[in-house]
Formats: C-alpha cells, structure tokens, sequence
C-alpha cells in the first residue's frame, strides 16, 4: 500500500503536467464520413502545416485512397516533394535550421488527435492572438507561449483579444469577449472555423486511418459474440440437463 501511495505521488505531477490547458474547450463536431471535409482539411495541412511538421507515419497514397482523391490529382495538388506516392509525408525542413528558429524541431504530429484530443486541436487552431512581446509576434490561449508563429493568419486575419464595455456590479468596466479578427483574411470567422473543423478531422484520421473499419468490424465482432454467448448458454444446459 505504501509504494501504491509513492507511486500516485510521482505520477500526479506529471498528469498535471500533461493535462496543460485547464480552461474550456471548444467542441469539434467532425464527422470522419465527410470525404469533402476531409479533403479540404488535407489541403490546408498540406499547404500551412507541412512545411515545418512532418507525419512520418502517413503515406501520401494511403490518404489519396482514404479519402477518394485520385492518385494523379493528389500528387498534383497536394504533393509537392516530387517522390513518388508510396512516400511518406516528411517535411523538407532541415531539423537543425528550424531547432534553431523555432527553439526546438517541430514535432511529427501524426498521433497529435489521439494525444491531444480534437476539442483541444480545433479550440488551439483558433486561439492565436496578437502578442508583440512574442519572437514571432503571436501568443495562444490554449499553449501559452507557443513556439510557432500563426502560419493560418493570411486565412483568418490578424486575432486580437477584445475587450468590450460592460456594466458589472453597478460599475463599468472592460470584460474579455473573446478572440476577433480584424477582418483581413481572406475567409470569414465563419469559414475560418469549419477549416479548422476540417483541418481537425483530417488531424483525426491519421491519427487512426482504420477508426471507421474498425467500428464496422466490431459490431460483426460483438453480434458474432452474443450468437456464441446464446449457444454456450444452451450446451450449458444441455450437459447440467443429464447431470441433475
């Protein structure tokens, strides 16, 4: 019992550590069946992320498949290393350059959904804000201090926090109202916040490609049980028939 209670004692720091962000989250309402959500996520990936993150466990040809794009189309619009579409999706920065411009190499995010779930991703894609005091001019609500500059700005515009004149208590004050964008990019924050939607299902694919095979299989795999559940309970009473 007690190397039980040490061993929660080491491990509570670090949980907490790992939850980061305690604030709200955004839900993210994907629906992995949208073929068209998908592929607009692909292309955002592809055109903002890649260059710096690498999905090093994902094959461009295994995507095209997945998500019913033609091979011939996919390496034209999507594929810009030149290899050929068996290749995985690794990104040409040299790690050592962007270790140092961003302070560190910027991690392969190809589990990031199932590590940081998609309300984290689709709240995260949508909390930068104006930071002067930053190296690259960009803080996040979600992971302060962020390393990376707002690579999705030209889309969105520049966000800044706003502040709005209320009364509270009798009194007038300033009252956070949340992340707004100045109206600069070319997407509307409506259409800003379904490419991001899209942009975390896409997230969530590759994070497990076989998630929807696997939940087909597994009502053929829990009917196939509850059939063999039936005929153990019957041979059961068949033996204990003769026994009594």
């Amino acid at each position: 019992m007690k190397r039980f209670l040490m061993a929660l004692a080491l491990l509570l720091p670090s949980a907490a550590f790992a939850a980061g962000y305690s604030g709200p989250l955004d839900k993210a309402d994907y629906d992995l069946r949208d073929k068209a959500s998908l592929q607009r996520g692909a292309q955002i990936f592809m055109n903002y992320c890649l260059g710096c993150h690498t999905m090093q466990y994902q094959r461009y040809q295994r995507t095209f498949e997945d998500l019913e794009i033609p091979i011939d189309l996919g390496q034209e619009l999507l594929q810009f290393t030149g290899d050929g579409p068996g290749s995985h999706m690794i990104s040409a920065i040299d790690a050592d350059a962007s270790s140092e411009w961003f302070g560190l190499t910027p991690p392969d995010i190809t589990m990031v959904a199932r590590v940081r779930g998609a309300d984290w991703l689709y709240t995260y894609f949508r909390s930068f804000y104006e930071d002067p005091s930053r190296p690259f001019g960009v803080n996040n609500e979600v992971f302060e201090n962020v390393g990376m500059p707002h690579v999705l700005q030209e889309l969105q515009g520049v966000p800044r926090q706003t502040y709005e004149r209320r009364m509270v208590d009798g009194e007038m004050r300033d009252v956070y109202v949340g992340i707004r964008s100045d109206g600069t990019g070319r997407m509307s924050p409506d259409e800003f916040d379904q490419a991001m939607l899209d942009l975390t299902a896409f997230l969530v694919y590759t994070g497990e490609p076989m998630y929807l095979e696997r939940q087909r299989l597994g009502y053929y795999v829990i009917g196939f049980l509850i059939v063999f559940l039936i005929l153990t309970i019957l041979l059961k009473r068949e033996y204990w028939r003769d026994i009594k």
